[in-house]
């Protein structure tokens, strides 16, 4: 890899949104979308924020403290924004808001948000090296000290698998 490649990049640099508006398909019989939906469109903007950073191809190592807060229905359109909390050495946190907005009208209300491990790999699944995350705000200095927490949490909790 080359200095420019591992050139310490912004939070902003890789943020990512994807907006979509929920039809009959994404939901069940009462209305309400399904949560596997929800999280299909999680990973992906997950997927998209990671890659960005990474500047490489990154898959999907756990979803973790996933909470739906309310539920989503047919005819919302909902808007899932992503941005990293956290990187290592080739595994970033990325923190996913879900956000359901009325059509007809409303203010846009949280309506759930994850925590997605993603890894960059080479084109032979391979770990890769990813650039640092470069800190811009206490905010960010902040999460990015949560983040440190939960992925040490996640290695824990690894270690256990393996014995």
């Amino acid at each position: 890899m080359t200095t420019f490649e591992l050139s310490p990049a912004s939070v902003a640099s890789s943020r990512a949104s994807v907006v979509r508006l929920m039809v009959p398909t994404d939901a069940n019989f009462t209305g309400n979308v399904f949560g596997g939906q929800i999280l299909s469109e999680v990973d992906r903007v997950a997927y998209i924020t990671a890659t960005r950073h990474a500047r490489s191809n990154c898959v999907t190592a756990s979803f973790d403290r996933v909470d739906f807060i309310q539920p989503v229905h047919v005819g919302e359109v909902v808007d899932f924004d992503a941005e990293l909390t956290y990187v290592g050495h080739s595994s970033m946190e990325v923190w996913v808001t879900v956000r359901a907005e009325a059509l007809a009208g409303g203010a846009p209300r949280l309506v759930g948000e994850a925590y997605v491990t993603m890894v960059a790999v080479d084109s032979v699944g391979r770990p890769v090296p990813v650039p640092p995350l470069a800190l811009a705000s206490e905010q960010e200095k902040e999460r990015f000290a949560e983040g440190q927490r939960r992925m040490e949490a996640r290695r824990r909790t690894r270690r256990t698998w393996n014995r």
